[in-house]
């Protein structure tokens, strides 16, 4: 495996991870939201995270990898900072 595969599958594994706990935490606090619904969200989240890394590590091209990276990173960034 290329190193430039290693390093983009895991900064997108980090990113998505915080992701993935932002979305449970704004579920969470919704008004009338139950436990079951955290969760769902929280697997959903993790499903679509371990498939858009997988597909980083295996086939995508570099530009596309990059350019979800890029994107996760400014994802995170806006949504941490804006509270």
């Amino acid at each position: 495996m290329e190193t430039w595969r290693i390093v983009a599958t895991s900064l997108f594994a980090v990113g998505g991870l915080v992701m993935v706990l932002v979305a449970m935490a704004q579920v969470r606090d919704r008004k009338h939201s139950r436990r079951d619904q955290v969760v769902q969200a929280g697997l959903i989240g993790l499903v679509v995270v371990v498939v858009v890394t997988v597909s980083i590590a295996l086939w995508l091209p570099s530009v596309v990898s990059w350019a979800l990276v890029a994107a996760t990173a400014f994802a995170v960034l806006f949504l941490t900072m804006v509270d």
